[in-house]
């Protein structure tokens, strides 16, 4: 499982309320690279000051001053359960600045993206964070894209993540960077976890992001949802709420917290995925079956909404089922959702 060929310096810096998941996750997942080719990470857990940091669950983490290192390969922010604020965050933020030139990677895991971008370092890169912050990243600092969709982003040199296991998924993808898939993949067998939710895929489900208090939204939505084959206009839809076109695009907006087009085209991808999954069916007729209306057109959506194209999802899909049938599953799988989660190895 070659390919790393130095022991690289993983840096997790840390403060006060931090989640512990969030630097453990990930450092669990390099740790266990070491088992597949010894050494290939060393870590320290730093701070500003050093010393004994409180986590939010009120353990405490022994932490070396952020000034005293000196060499590192990745830099990792990680995040609370709230934004980072206070007036630490400022000098911290210098600290990272100078050190991103220093390290060849830097990231950050959930609200950890806020202390980052107050660096400098993420100023017109994708960036992701937990879902529930994206648009507070977004609006204090929008010389960022930010997307709140995806489980992480790489953006050159800089990688986020979203919160919790997502650090998890980062840290398996880095993994995959510096030395193989084949490493990667063996420490999401010891982990036990997914090998690994790609990129794109959503943080949750449009089904359950799409859950409105209104009344007419709800009733709209469950028009597209049974009349997805057919043309879903702007218009068509304002009729079934009962209102013009023009207060049914503000209200839906505001709302949903999405556009009507983007609502559809995420309700399509999802209902076009587990026929996809099953394999019985021909893109050309799950697209027309699902109101795409041809193949490429469903390509592109699943592009967009879950970063991966039909095909792959399907190669994926049946070389997990091939290797559970033949023995050589390396990750355990429940159903075809967690299928949809898992990426294999598809290098020869």
């Amino acid at each position: 499982m070659g390919g790393i060929a130095v022991s690289r310096h993983i840096c997790f810096l840390v403060y006060t309320d931090f989640v512990l998941l969030d630097m453990s996750g990930p450092l669990e997942a390099f740790s266990h690279a070491n088992l597949a080719k010894p050494s290939a990470y060393h870590f320290t857990i730093a701070s500003m000051e050093g010393g004994p940091i409180r986590t939010f669950a009120g353990v405490e983490v022994a932490t070396t001053a952020l000034h005293t290192i000196e060499q590192l390969d990745t830099l990792i922010i990680v995040g609370a359960p709230a934004v980072p604020t206070g007036d630490w965050v400022k000098p911290m933020a210098t600290v990272i600045r100078h050190l991103s030139s220093r390290a060849r990677r830097i990231a950050s895991v959930c609200t950890g993206a806020f202390v980052l971008a107050e660096s400098g370092v993420l100023d017109g890169r994708v960036a992701t964070t937990h879902w529930n912050y994206a648009p507070q990243l977004q609006a204090r600092f929008p010389s960022l894209r930010v997307d709140g969709d995806r489980i992480w982003t790489e953006d050159g040199h800089v990688w986020t993540s979203a919160g919790m296991s997502a650090g998890i998924d980062m840290a398996l993808a880095m993994i995959e960077h510096d030395a193989s898939s084949d490493a990667a993949h063996f420490v999401a067998r010891m982990l036990v976890v997914y090998y690994r939710r790609p990129s794109g895929q959503r943080q949750f489900s449009s089904l359950l992001d799409f859950d409105p208090r209104s009344d007419r939204m709800s009733a709209v939505l469950s028009y597209v949802r049974t009349h997805l084959r057919e043309e879903l206009t702007v218009q068509r839809l304002a009729e079934v709420a009962h209102m013009s076109t023009r207060q049914f695009s503000r209200v839906f907006a505001m709302t949903i917290g999405v556009t009507p087009s983007k609502a559809i085209e995420r309700i399509r991808v999802e209902a076009a995925r587990p026929l996809i999954e099953a394999g019985n069916q021909s893109f050309e007729v799950i697209a027309r079956s699902q109101g795409f209306g041809n193949a490429d057109h469903m390509l592109r959506s699943f592009q967009r909404v879950i970063g991966r194209t039909p095909q792959e999802l399907r190669r994926t899909i049946r070389q997990a089922r091939e290797e559970g049938r033949t023995g050589r599953r390396t990750v355990g799988v429940n159903s075809d959702a967690d299928f949809y989660a898992h990426e294999r190895i598809r290098k020869s």
